[in-house]
C-alpha cells in the first residue's frame, strides 16, 4: 500500500449532499445537478497513490477541484464519501483529539497567503506551532533559528513581517510549516502571489529543500510550468474528475485527452523531456567478436556508414566507421576487437534534452544511452531529440540518416 490512499472520494457543497450524489451516480451531469439541486460538484470519484516522500502535484484551472481535494486531506473540508488513508489510518475516521494531532504534526499546510502574525517576529512566528503544542521555550526557539537559516532567513529572526519582502514573508511560512516537523507538507500555491523572479527563487528553494528534508510534499498549482518542474508526479483535475497522473515527462509524451493536449501545448518541453523519452534502438550493432566484413554487411543492410560496436554482454565499446572497415580488410585484420574504434559521446536515460542538444549538435556520431554498467540502451541522433521535441509520437515516421 502507498503512503497516501484516496479512494472514490467525493465532495459536494450543498445542504443535501447524498440526494446530489445519488443522482450523480445515476448519471445526471454535474450542471444538471446544479441547474435542479443548486449543488456545487467539487470532486467525483477521485482515486490517488502517493508514495511516501515523493512530490506529488495537483494542477488544474480554477473550479478544477484541486484546492478542495488538498483541504479534504486534512479535513478542512469534510468530503461527502470515500476513504483517504494515510500511513494506514483512515482519516475521515478521526475523532477530534485524533484528528487535532493528524494536523499539528502529521500534516502541516503552506497557503498562499502567508498568514503571518504581524505583531510577532519572525523567530516567533515559526516557533508558533511548536508554542500551542507545549515545546518549551528555549527548545522551541532553537528549532525555529535552525529553520529559519535553513529556507535561507538567517539574521531575519528579530525582524517583524510588514519588514520583509513577499518571497521572504513565503520563507517564513515554509520554515514555520517544517518547524513542527511533519511527515507531509500540503502546499496550496503557494507561490501564485509572488513576482515571476521571486516565485521561480522560492522554486528553486524548494527543490533544494526537498533533498535534505525527506518530506512528502502534495503541491497545487495552475501553472503547468511550475508542475513539471517541481513534481516527482502530476495529477490533472477538471470540474472535480481526474483526469491524468504521471511523471511530468508521461503527461508531456502522453496526455489523455485534448484538455491535458491543449495545457501541454506551450510549455518548453525541452527542459522537461530527457534521453529515455527520445532515444531509439541501436540501428546498427555488431559484436566485438565479429569480423569487418559482418560489420560492413550491416551496415549495407542498415544504409549506414557506422556501427555501434558492444561485447559480449551488450556493453558499449564504441563505434566503427565504413572507411575503417574497409581498411581493415585490406589488411586481412578478422576481428573488431583488433581496430581502435571511435569514441561514443554518451548519457544516461534521465538526462534532460536541453543538456543533450548542445552536444549533438557539436558531434558526428548520435549520442549513446547507457546505464551505469555501461550496457547500450539506446541512441539519439540529433533527428530524434528534434522529434521529440516536435511531439512526434513516432520516430520511425522520421529518416534516420545521419
Amino acid at each position: 500500500m502507498s503512503y497516501i490512499e484516496i479512494k472514490n472520494l467525493y465532495k459536494i457543497f450543498g445542504s443535501r449532499p447524498q440526494e446530489a450524489l445519488s443522482m450523480l451516480n445515476k448519471g445526471v451531469s454535474k450542471n444538471e445537478i446544479l441547474k435542479k439541486t443548486k449543488h456545487t460538484i467539487g470532486l467525483q470519484n477521485v482515486s490517488l497513490s502517493i508514495e511516501k516522500g515523493e512530490t506529488f502535484v495537483v494542477m488544474g484551472l480554477s473550479g478544477s477541484g484541486k484546492s478542495t481535494l488538498v483541504r479534504c486531506l486534512n479535513r478542512l473540508i469534510e468530503p461527502t464519501s470515500g476513504e483517504i488513508i494515510v500511513d494506514g489510518k483512515d482519516v475521515l475516521k478521526f475523532n477530534k483529539d485524533e484528528l487535532t494531532n493528524h494536523r499539528r504534526r502529521t500534516m502541516t499546510m503552506v497557503f498562499q497567503r502567508f498568514g503571518l502574525l504581524p505583531h510577532r517576529t519572525v523567530l516567533d512566528n515559526v516557533a508558533f506551532g511548536l508554542e500551542i503544542t507545549g515545546v518549551e521555550k528555549e527548545e522551541r526557539l532553537e528549532k525555529a533559528k535552525q529553520w529559519i537559516d535553513t529556507v535561507g532567513l538567517k539574521g531575519y529572526g528579530a525582524s517583524y513581517p510588514k519588514n520583509l519582502s513577499g518571497g521572504m514573508q513565503q520563507r517564513v511560512g515554509l520554515a514555520r510549516a517544517l518547524c513542527n516537523d511533519p511527515d507531509i507538507l500540503l502546499m496550496d500555491e503557494p507561490f501564485s502571489a509572488l513576482d515571476p523572479l521571486i516565485r521561480r527563487e522560492m522554486q528553486n528553494e524548494l527543490i533544494d529543500l526537498e533533498g535534505q528534508i525527506q518530506k512528502t510534499i502534495i503541491f497545487i498549482t495552475h501553472d503547468l510550468d511550475e508542475a513539471l518542474r517541481l513534481g516527482d508526479r502530476i495529477a490533472i483535475l477538471k470540474d472535480g474528475l481526474l483526469i491524468q497522473v504521471g511523471t511530468p515527462e508521461e503527461i508531456l509524451s502522453a496526455p489523455a485527452d485534448d484538455y491535458v493536449e491543449d495545457f501541454t501545448k506551450d510549455v518548453n518541453r525541452i527542459r522537461v523531456l530527457t534521453a529515455s523519452s527520445a532515444m531509439i534502438k541501436p540501428y546498427a550493432v555488431v559484436s566485438d567478436r565479429s569480423g569487418p566484413r559482418v560489420a560492413l554487411d550491416i551496415m549495407q543492410k542498415e544504409s549506414h556508414s557506422s556501427v555501434f560496436v558492444v561485447d559480449r554482454a551488450g556493453k558499449l565499446q564504441g563505434l566503427i566507421t565504413a572507411d575503417q572497415v574497409l581498411e581493415a580488410i585490406k589488411k586481412k585484420i578478422t576481428t573488431l576487437k583488433e581496430i581502435e574504434l571511435n569514441e561514443v559521446p554518451t548519457t544516461t536515460e534521465e538526462t534532460t534534452l536541453d543538456e543533450l542538444l548542445p552536444i549533438t549538435t557539436s558531434i558526428k556520431w548520435p549520442v549513446a544511452v547507457i546505464n551505469e554498467a555501461n550496457t547500450l540502451l539506446g541512441i539519439l541522433p540529433r533527428v530524434a531529440i528534434l522529434a521529440a521535441l516536435a511531439g512526434e509520437s513516432s520516430y520511425e515516421e522520421i529518416s534516420l540518416a545521419e
